[in-house]
């Protein structure tokens, strides 16, 4: 069966989650829209939990990791205002399938670096993204508490983990217009902090695992 199919069960599944997450106003524009109708999610889930893979909620990936929940990811995808060309970092590549998401909107002229703490979850993460045909992703294991200076400077930051405070170094590595988007507190639940317009702005509640490495909730 080729990668970008499922069954006819799946592709309903998730049909009626996009069609949920729009009318409850995660998703606000078609390139979102269409990125999350394309991107199959189930093939980014442990098999043991495939009926829950167009649940609204986020799964175990091993390694005390989750995939985040859909509608986490359509707001955070529209908050960074993404368009064809755009350098991305992410940090918490995770499964792979915010990456996904982020490629297929900034298009063939656009780039993903995608940063994971752990090596195996990158290594699994960079094959199943290559397998889908996406070439404008770059997974990276590295240490992505200190962002990831190589490559800089970026369009967009997306940081898929809680940060014990706001990363100011990061800062250094976006673009003078660009976008920063990162939970940020040390317990259970965070705060969602944008940047933009040279401003940090509050957007409220989330619950996002814990980020690792120097600059993270846990330091080697």
């Amino acid at each position: 069966m080729p990668l970008r199919e499922g069954s006819e069960e799946l592709l309903r599944k998730r049909e009626r989650l996009i069609n949920r997450l729009v009318r409850e106003g995660y998703i606000r524009s078609d390139r979102v829209r269409e990125a999350m109708l394309k991107v199959p999610r189930h093939l980014f889930v442990p098999p043991h939990l495939l009926r829950f893979a167009y649940d609204d909620t986020p799964l175990p990936i091993g390694r005390n990791q989750t995939i985040s929940a859909p509608h986490m990811v359509a707001m955070m995808t529209e908050l960074l205002e993404l368009k064809e060309g755009l350098k991305v970092l992410e940090i918490g590549t995770g499964s792979g399938y915010q990456a996904a998401i982020l490629a297929e909107i900034v298009g063939p002229s656009g780039l993903v670096i995608s940063v994971e703490y752990y090596p195996d979850l990158a290594a699994e993460a960079y094959r199943r993204i290559r397998a889908l045909g996406y070439d404008n992703v770059l997974v990276v294991a590295f240490d992505g508490s200190l962002g990831f200076p190589p490559l800089a400077p970026y369009d967009r930051i997306l940081v898929t983990c809680a940060a014990p405070e706001f990363p100011r170094h990061m800062l250094r590595q976006l673009k003078e217009d660009g976008i920063l988007i990162v939970p940020v507190g040390a317990s259970f639940f965070q705060s969602l902090m944008i940047y933009r317009n040279g401003r940090i702005e509050d957007l409220g509640g989330v619950a996002f695992v814990p980020m690792r490495g120097r600059k993270g909730v846990y330091p080697p």
